[in-house]
């Protein structure tokens, strides 16, 4: 089993935490806008540029974040059997979007920079924003990573992520300031925007395969299944086992299963082995549906033969 599944949350503490998740992101992304600004304005930095625009848009996506998480923790419906959490892979695609296509306006300000180089003022001011800014930034990222470990939301996932990248952004800033600022190169504010932009598109390359994985439905990975498995094959009263098929949505997970007993069971049996058997998953899975059909041992083996 994963760590992650070992120590998943209950489905209510879970909702709580992604609540509480999305709130900190948007409320450390807008208060970063208003003084990297302030910073900006003061200094010019293409770098300090580079920060404060993908901290907007860090307030976009949050923004996003926050109304797909809240729409993927609505209860299923009538219209929706196995619930909302898709929603959280399309906030997922949308703040791909997002960051891909900072990564390319920065791209373009850097070269224009390289082009036009311009000297770096107040840079004392700069570097203390942009401390405020990384000790703000760790402390969220830090607890989104509590949350993803107990919650395995992707939305927080793709959240992290670019605040993770925004770590490295930082740092990048406050070596542009001493180089450009206190030695005199100029070169290397926008040399460190043009890096940053290229850390923000891989960012944004890395969210939207997560997105997509999920929107089609991939597979747990194999440390996953094989533990799916052996569950099942410790039971005594099972044969073996086939059709596993497993996915994500959201917080919630599916595993589906052909459980293969012995041909003379009565049907009580058979469905009190099945219960059984889906009780000791839920245990290793707790945010898991699952769902077993229950074939007689060497049945599959049968049907091939008669097609032939």
């Amino acid at each position: 089993m994963s760590a992650m599944a070992a120590i998943s949350a209950s489905g209510h503490e879970a909702e709580r935490l992604k609540r509480w998740a999305t709130y900190a992101a948007v409320g450390v992304a807008a208060s970063l806008i208003v003084v990297k600004l302030w910073a900006w304005i003061l200094t010019g930095s293409v770098a300090m540029l580079a920060t404060l625009v993908d901290s907007t848009l860090d307030l976009v996506a949050s923004g996003l974040n926050l109304l797909a998480v809240r729409h993927a923790l609505t209860p299923a419906d009538e219209e929706h059997r196995f619930g909302h959490g898709k929603a959280e892979a399309l906030a997922g695609l949308g703040q791909a979007a997002f960051i891909g296509g900072s990564a390319v306006f920065l791209l373009f300000q850097s070269v224009e920079r390289l082009i036009d180089s311009r000297p770096i003022e107040q840079e004392a001011i700069g570097l203390i924003v942009v401390g405020i800014s990384i000790a703000a930034t760790v402390a969220l990222v830090l607890f989104q990573r509590y949350v993803i470990a107990r919650t395995r939301s992707l939305a927080i996932s793709a959240d992290r992520l670019h605040y993770a990248t925004d770590i490295a952004t930082n740092l990048g800033v406050v070596v542009a300031f001493i180089v450009a600022g206190y030695w005199g190169w100029t070169a290397a504010d926008p040399l460190m925007g043009l890096a940053i932009g290229a850390v923000i598109a891989w960012g944004a390359f890395l969210i939207l395969r997560g997105s997509y994985d999920e929107l089609m439905d991939r597979e747990f990975d194999e440390a996953d299944r094989a533990r799916i498995k052996d569950i099942v094959n410790r039971h005594g009263g099972v044969v073996s086992l086939h059709d596993l098929r497993t996915r994500r949505a959201g917080h919630r997970s599916f595993i589906q299963l052909h459980l293969e007993l012995p041909p003379g069971m009565t049907l009580i049996e058979a469905h009190r082995i099945s219960d059984e058997v889906e009780d000791a998953i839920k245990a290793a899975f707790p945010d898991a549906e699952v769902l077993t059909h229950q074939d007689p041992a060497g049945l599959e083996k049968m049907s091939a033969l008669e097609k032939r």
